[in-house]
């Protein structure tokens, strides 16, 4: 298979609603990364996060095993420090080897939820 992907990778619109209306975990409000690695070695990735009115946290380390897929929340994303809910943030996603970035959204804020998924944009 060809090589595909890239080595960094943008997602500029990023927010966890602060309410949820389900049962934890499966109706939690919540972003996941996810992660496709198609390359025959291990992918290290450093992401990275901003922020509107502070300085950008991270490295928030994360591997990705080869020919595998991993999907995190960044709920889950807690050292060096947890992500706040209901506070806009963007990620940059940083690879030692070319995968492919998508995130996926589920507000659960409402009863009637709402999942929406984007790819990333690619950089390099």
């Amino acid at each position: 298979m060809p090589m595909i992907g890239r080595t960094v990778w943008a997602i500029p619109g990023g927010h966890i609603p602060l309410e949820s209306s389900g049962r934890e975990p499966e109706h939690l409000s919540q972003e996941q990364l996810c992660v496709l690695n198609a390359t025959d070695q291990d992918a290290h990735l450093r992401i990275t996060i901003y922020y509107t009115d502070r300085d950008p946290v991270g490295p928030y380390p994360l591997t990705v095993a080869a020919r595998r897929t991993r999907h995190v929340r960044y709920n889950d994303l807690i050292a060096p420090e947890a992500i706040p809910l209901d506070c806009d943030y963007a990620s940059v996603v940083e690879s030692d080897v070319p995968v492919v970035v998508q995130v996926i959204r589920q507000d659960t804020s409402q009863a009637e939820n709402a999942l929406m998924s984007v790819i990333a944009f690619p950089v390099m």
